[in-house]
């Protein structure tokens, strides 16, 4: 049985990471939030130490670690965006592996330096790449594997969630600490996309604003229009009203169905990384070299066949 600690306890992604240290047979030691709305914790593990200042937490987890029975194996952050660096290198510093939900930093130096806090702690830090789980995700890279080598698969990528008035009052809509829509909602498509195609070979921009974003990517076995957006006015007419969410992915004409076996993804993440088949730094680099040129990037007007049908819409 392996001792974990929790940073971002209180977050919407943590109680599937506290499932997921529960059902891999493991110990939730220890958990830190600046919020201390966590009684999700009483349903999984209401022995675990708790904390809302981050030094009385460090001092716990330093206390751990005299004693190798109790000291730390893994720290899971579950923390805003843009604490995951200073999170990852405090747990790596513990002298435990760290385990991070995306997007894992910001920037390819991040990577870099996080490469370097590995290397003076000996220890390693694991992404949450759940979708590379996904048993139609694996099928469809499968297919796209056995595919001509010559080929490339025309894919239109949509994925609108909605969010109400606090999103744009919480870190979320703050562009400093989320790096902005396309990287909150969307690095674990790029993800997917390049899992699935390969290699990335373009990628521009068509819109970038605080609410959607949108542009065109193309991989060695694909071309993708991607749009992304939390605004409810962009649902289309047969779902607004009805639903707050409307994903589809299209591929070559057929409509790619992932909507369903999300609910363990984190869990079947905890197995492969206890099992040391995990995705570490460089599997996610790709998707965050990815979202870094599309934060930065200046939007162009693109080639009609490269924009997304919902740009068109668009004022």
């Amino acid at each position: 049985m392996k001792n974990f600690a929790l940073i971002g306890a209180a977050g919407y992604i943590a109680p599937r990471h506290m499932r997921a240290i529960k059902d891999t047979g493991n110990h939730l030691a220890v958990a830190y939030d600046i919020n201390d709305s966590v009684g999700i914790i009483d349903s999984i593990s209401p022995q675990s130490e708790f904390f809302t200042e981050f030094e009385r937490f460090q001092e716990h987890a330093q206390q751990l670690k005299r004693n190798p029975a109790s000291a730390l194996d893994y720290v899971a952050v579950c923390s805003p965006n843009y604490l995951h660096h200073a999170h990852i290198a405090a747990g790596l510093r513990l002298g435990a592996d760290v385990i991070c939900e995306k997007p894992l930093v910001p920037t390819p130096e991040l990577v870099d330096e996080l490469a370097l806090v590995e290397k003076e702690t000996g220890r390693k830090v694991y992404n949450i790449l759940q979708l590379r789980h996904h048993e139609a995700i694996l099928r469809l890279r499968d297919k796209v594997a056995k595919a001509p080598s010559d080929t490339k698969f025309d894919v239109e990528l949509t994925y609108i969630t909605s969010r109400g008035k606090w999103y744009a009052e919480s870190w979320k809509g703050d562009n400093r600490k989320s790096f902005g829509v396309a990287t909150n909602i969307g690095v674990h498509f790029y993800d997917m996309l390049h899992f699935i195609f390969g290699k990335l070979q373009r990628n521009v921009v068509h819109h970038s604003g605080a609410a959607k974003a949108a542009g065109y990517l193309e991989y060695e076995r694909a071309r993708v229009r991607w749009f992304l957006s939390i605004d409810a006015d962009d649902l289309p007419a047969d779902v607004k009203g009805k639903k707050t969410t409307f994903r589809n992915i299209d591929v070559s004409g057929e409509k790619l169905e992932f909507s369903e076996g999300f609910t363990d993804l984190h869990t079947v993440s905890y197995q492969e990384i206890l099992a040391g088949r995990g995705y570490g730094l460089a599997d996610a680099r790709h998707c965050i070299e990815t979202v870094n040129v599309i934060r930065n990037a200046v939007p162009i007007k693109g080639d009609q066949g490269e924009v997304h049908p919902f740009v068109r819409h668009l004022a």
